[in-house]
């Protein structure tokens, strides 16, 4: 990445462009996902990073109304990975999560990203209970 790194607190974006940086870096195919409905009614905020305009990162974050938020859909472009995009993404929105009050943030992972959540962001291990509805 040569441009600089911009990362907004509940940055613009559309819902294309969410749709398809979150395809690539779940490996679904592209859909219609509300986004921008979505975020305005369920989320506590977000943060976008964009380099030279383009979306490179992402992540959600919804809370419970008091202590506790959670980060959903962390993703980045993976021509951005492994250059701090994630972590700067996770790190806003623990100061965002802060100034809410909030005194948790939570986040499930897989197993392939422990050294990223718990080494590259900090978080502490924690055992989670998964239920898939569909």
């Amino acid at each position: 990445m040569d441009a600089e790194l911009d990362l907004q607190v509940r940055g613009e974006l559309a819902d294309a462009e969410l749709e398809a940086l979150h395809a690539v870096a779940f490996g679904h195919p592209p859909g219609a996902t509300p986004w921008r409905e979505r975020l305005a009614e369920h989320s506590l905020t977000w943060v976008t990073a964009r380099v030279g305009g383009r979306l490179v990162g992402f992540v959600n974050v919804i809370g419970d109304g008091g202590a506790h938020a959670i980060l959903l859909d962390t993703c980045v472009a993976p021509d951005a990975q492994g250059r701090g995009v994630g972590r700067a993404l996770v790190a806003a929105a623990a100061e965002e999560s802060r100034r809410a009050g909030c005194h948790w943030l939570h986040a499930d992972y897989e197993p392939r990203l422990v050294d990223f959540y718990e080494g590259a962001c900090g978080m502490q291990h924690s055992e989670a209970g998964l239920l898939q509805l569909v």
